[in-house]
Parts: structure tokens; C-alpha cells; sequence
């Protein structure tokens, strides 16, 4: 990028294009409107000698506009209580020890916040600034973190208020009132602490889950996994706990590839697909289980299982946010949670998962894990 009035010679160079002394600059052949941050450089008098096409973007202030003014007036940044951010930092004077000004929020004029860095450039340590390095960064993506870590917690603890309330409120009626209550009525109460304190327990434990899937920490224990006798007892539970037999077809194809992962989270998986079926749909739950091509590459085989049922199914403009946090496919409860669970824990397996509409017009969830033998096998 050339500037009126500077240097033929590239930024940071000399006239045959050496780097000048104490400049980093940002390597032979990388043009700065490729960086990803925005980037301003303002010279020994302060005046701006680089303003990319990041900072453009990011100050909304063309680049032909802020080349050649001050700094302080082509980025006018103040912090967030007020004051003038040059004014107060005085790059070019203060003390001569300062090499940098680490990263914090400021604020452009009408308030639209960004993440600014400086590096002070100097020929030799103690000497004079010759650049100023400024980096800036939009804070749109932290934001949306920082949204999304607080719906987390506002989510978790509603969900949380109502079973504590309840076992507090058992437990301190039955230790006060104790001899009042019938044997039936002691029951009553104490099963329905316990139904509570495992709704606690899991929500912990979808917590410890989202926080090991975002960290990138979900550890997988990889064993021998009988898939198609794991869907079995997860149909034999619905069952025996009052779900009509006839509702649930298994269809198993043989011969299925041996699956190794981890038991416990493969039945994680099953338990919250199988859930959303019979809970959201309607009609036959339909169960397949079928050997088909590995999603990882160099693995020719792996193993498929789709869930589906009959009823009204997912809509098309909602296909695309099932397995992000907080989806919920209607009113009846829950936390959101479950399927951005399952996407994880798949994937943590090396596999995948789609959503789409199943033959009998309802929801299918079709997941396909690798066979995945553990690395002492291979």
C-alpha cells in the first residue's frame, strides 16, 4: 500500500527494501488488507501512515480518510468512562520504558466498543517512538459468547429453582411435622425429594457436559459396544415404565461392524433420541440400525442408528438450529441442552448427525460413529 507524501520503499523497509531497524513488520508479500484485525500505523509525528481495510470496516471510516491525519483524530477512541484515549496514553511522550499498551475495551464515537492493543516502536530501547502499532477488534463475536454463557446460567438456574424449592420444602415440612403424615404420605413426599434430586443431578451433569464439549475436553473411553442390544434395553425400559410395546420397532441389519466407544455416552446419545420420540412425536418410534460408510476418512465401515417417528416432525426453517443450545421443539420442558449434548458427544467419537424429515412425515435423527478401535488395538 503506498502513501502521498512517504517513502517509495515499503512500510518498516529501507530503500532496497531491508527491514528498518526495530519495525516487525507483517512479512515479504503479505499485503495488510489481508489481516484479519483491523490495523493502524501511525508514524514518528503521529500522523497515520496504514489504516487497513479491517480498520476501515470496524471505525466505518474510509482508509483515504484517516491516511495523513493525526491519530487521535483518525481513531478517536475514549474509554468507557469518558476520556479522551491519546489524550490520557500520551504514546509519544510519557515514560520512554513503555513498549506496548495491553488490550481493552474502548469505545468509537456513538459508542460502538472495540478491542484495541498498541505496540510502541522504537529504534532502540529507551529511544523516541517511530510507530505506533494499533490493532483493533470488533467485539461482536465476545459478545455473543458472553450472551450465550448468560443464558446458560439464567437457564440453569430456573431450571434449578424448581426441584430445590420442592425438596426444601419436603424435607422441612417432614422434619417438622413428622408424626403428622401417614406411612403413604411419608412415601409420597420422600419419592417425590428423590424424583427431584436426580432432575438436580442432571442438569449438573449437562452442565459438566456443555463445559467439556466447549473446552474441547469430553473424553472418550472406547470399548466394545453391542449397539443393537443397547437400543433393546433402552425400549425394554419405555416398557416396562408404561409405553405400549407395539410403539417401538427395531429393525437391526446384519452383519454390523464391530463398534468401538463409550458405552456410557453411546447410551447418552440413544437416551435423548429415543426420549425426544416418544415425548415429541407421535405414532411408531422407528428404529434402524444399519453398517454403513465410516464417516472418518481411511475407515471403510461404521455403524448407523436413525431414530424416527410419525408426528408433525421439525419444521424446515428450524432444521438448522435443532442442535444448538436452548432448542427447544415445544413448550413441554426441558432445558434446551440435550441435542447440542448429543452433536458433541458424536462428533467427539469422530462421527455425525443430521435431522430431517422421516417417510411417515416426522422427525428423523440419523447419528453414524466410525468403529473406532482404540489406538493399542490398531
Amino acid at each position: 500500500m503506498s502513501v502521498a507524501g512517504t517513502s517509495t520503499a515499503p512500510e518498516g523497509r529501507d530503500a532496497r527494501g531491508t527491514p528498518a531497524p526495530g519495525h516487525h513488520g507483517t512479512g515479504p508479500g503479505i499485503d495488510p488488507d489481508q489481516l484479519p484485525d483491523g490495523l493502524v500505523v501511525a508514524d514518528e509525528h503521529g500522523r497515520v501512515v496504514r489504516f487497513n481495510a479491517a480498520a476501515a470496516r470496524i471505525t466505518a471510516v474510509p482508509a483515504a480518510d484517516a491516511l495523513g491525519q493525526p491519530l487521535e483524530k483518525a481513531l478517536p477512541l475514549e474509554d468507557l468512562e469518558g476520556r479522551r484515549w491519546w489524550q490520557l496514553t500520551d504514546p509519544y511522550g510519557g515514560l520512554s520504558i513503555r513498549v506496548r499498551q495491553p488490550e481493552r475495551n474502548l469505545l468509537l464515537p456513538g459508542g460502538r466498543e472495540v478491542l484495541v492493543s498498541a505496540r510502541y516502536v522504537r529504534d532502540e530501547p529507551l529511544g523516541p517512538v517511530r510507530r505506533v502499532v494499533v490493532s483493533l477488534r470488533d467485539t461482536e463475536a465476545r459478545r455473543r459468547t458472553e450472551r450465550s454463557h448468560a443464558e446458560l446460567i439464567a437457564t440453569v438456574a430456573h431450571e434449578l429453582r424448581s426441584p430445590l424449592t420442592s425438596v426444601k420444602g419436603f424435607t422441612a415440612t417432614l422434619l417438622a411435622k413428622w408424626e403428622r403424615f401417614t406411612d403413604d404420605q411419608k412415601r409420597l413426599m420422600l419419592e417425590t425429594v428423590d424424583a427431584d434430586a436426580d432432575r438436580v443431578t442432571r442438569l449438573i451433569a449437562e452442565l459438566l457436559d456443555i463445559s467439556r464439549i466447549d473446552s474441547g475436553r469430553l473424553e472418550v473411553r472406547r470399548q466394545p459396544v453391542d449397539i443393537g442390544a443397547a437400543v433393546s434395553r433402552h425400549i425394554q425400559a419405555y416398557v416396562a415404565a408404561g409405553q405400549r410395546a407395539d410403539r417401538f420397532l427395531l429393525r437391526i441389519e446384519q452383519p454390523l461392524p464391530a463398534l468401538w466407544a463409550d458405552p456410557d455416552k453411546v447410551d447418552q446419545v440413544l437416551s435423548n433420541l429415543l426420549e425426544n420420540a416418544v415425548r415429541h412425536g407421535e405414532g411408531t418410534v422407528t428404529i434402524d440400525v444399519t453398517p454403513s460408510a465410516s464417516p472418518r476418512e481411511g475407515e471403510e465401515t461404521g455403524t448407523s442408528v436413525t431414530v424416527s417417528d410419525e408426528g408433525p416432525g421439525i419444521p424446515e426453517e428450524s432444521m438448522n438450529r435443532v442442535f444448538t443450545r436452548f432448542w427447544r421443539g415445544s413448550k413441554r420442558g426441558g432445558t434446551g441442552l440435550g441435542l447440542y449434548i448429543v452433536k458433541g458427544i458424536v462428533e467427539a467419537h469422530g462421527g455425525i448427525i443430521t435431522v430431517g424429515r422421516a417417510p411417515g412425515g416426522g422427525a428423523e435423527f440419523r447419528f453414524t460413529l466410525p468403529v473406532g478401535a482404540p489406538a493399542y488395538l490398531t
